[in-house]
């Protein structure tokens, strides 16, 4: 475990930073649609986790994800490009399955634009599978696949 981590649920001052690492992370090159009013609706909706990770007490990433009775779905996951490739990450996306493990989620479903490889890399590393490719799905400009990781087998 990366020792100087801290993985806790999101507070309504963390807002503007997920919005903008949003806008700059994954949103890039599309209209801006998680703004932080946006974020905050999550915060406060009783079916969604919100999540961050400080390291050395900075802001690295987030998660947002939406519980269901068997099925979840990550609304959004970013790094911050200089937390990259050091476990945060991996981290974040552990502490989010583990919540819905515990939910009784039997199945993780997850987006990417289709041009951020890494990004299908690290799903793919965590045992996501693409399920579809899917042409203009990013407000009609940018491709994207859909993922999925199955956390039960009894689900179908």
């Amino acid at each position: 475990m990366i020792s100087d981590l801290e993985i806790e649920l999101a507070t309504l001052a963390d807002a503007v930073m997920i919005a903008e690492m949003s806008r700059a992370e994954i949103e890039y090159g599309l209209p801006w649609g998680w703004t932080a009013p946006r974020v905050l609706r999550m915060l406060h909706d009783p079916e969604v986790n919100v999540a961050v990770v400080r390291r050395a007490g900075r802001f690295a990433a987030f998660g947002i994800m939406k519980y269901g009775d068997e099925r979840a779905h990550l609304m959004l996951f970013a790094v911050h490009a200089e937390h990259r490739r050091a476990g945060v990450g991996s981290a974040l996306l552990a502490w989010l399955e583990d919540v819905a493990r515990v939910a009784g989620v039997a199945k993780i479903t997850a987006e990417a634009r289709l041009d951020n490889a890494d990004g299908i890399s690290f799903y793919r590393t965590h045992g996501y599978t693409e399920r579809a490719r899917v042409t203009r799905m990013y407000h009609g400009l940018v491709d994207g696949v859909r993922l999925e990781k199955r956390l039960r087998d009894d689900e179908a």
